[in-house]
């Protein structure tokens, strides 16, 4: 596995141009201004180096040289900690603790949603759809009550929450739907200069 990692002298993140967890890692890229090449994976034919590099063969793969990661939390934390200027992750232990608990609740309830979205057609979306906003909908007070999520300042959670509310309008669920809090919210965060950098030209378009 070293000797594949170790023909990468620049880090390199293999991502699917439409999985919301590579998003989420590209935009901890664009907000730390972290030089790095793309290696486009469709996950449908997963490369040869992949393989070797992850016994998962999954996206997102982050390789730095000798190291690699898998893992979206694994590796917006390497990168955050690699990396520590803009800080993404609280400084204590029990904010940090609390900022891993919530990204938990993230990705049990949003991206989970969202995957059952992708894989669904025709009426059995109906049900996963109806989940994923009520859940949204429920959460309104927390997106309405500080500038970011759960925060004053940009952090991992909104690098995780993100890429869930872009994927929205693609897997039927129109933005118009939320509540004003949410709506609001994702303005915000889709103007930020580091949001727009991280969009592949899939999510650009919408595919």
């Amino acid at each position: 596995m070293a000797s594949v990692a170790n023909r990468r002298s620049v880090m390199t993140l293999f991502s699917s141009p439409a999985c919301p967890r590579c998003h989420a890692v590209r935009i901890v890229l664009a907000e730390k201004d972290i030089a790095f090449e793309i290696a486009h994976v469709d996950p449908e034919a997963i490369p040869e180096d992949l393989s070797h590099l992850n016994p998962y063969g999954s996206v997102p793969t982050l390789v730095d040289r000798e190291l690699v990661l898998y893992g979206t939390q694994v590796i917006q934390e390497y990168l955050d900690e690699r990396f520590p200027h803009p800080p993404l992750m609280p400084v204590d232990p029990v904010s940090r603790a609390s900022t891993r608990l919530a990204l938990y609740r993230v990705e049990r309830d949003w991206y989970h949603g969202i995957d059952e979205l992708q894989a669904a057609t025709g009426r059995s979306a109906t049900a996963p759809r109806r989940i994923l906003v009520e859940s949204l909908t429920a959460s309104a007070e927390v997106f309405a009550a500080r500038p970011f999520f759960l925060g004053d300042e940009f952090s991992i959670l909104d690098a995780a929450v993100a890429p869930v509310l872009w994927q929205l309008p693609q897997r039927g669920i129109p933005m118009e739907r939320l509540p004003q809090p949410v709506q609001a919210y994702a303005r915000r965060i889709f103007a930020r200069e580091s949001f727009q950098k991280s969009l592949s030209e899939a999510e650009r378009e919408g595919i």
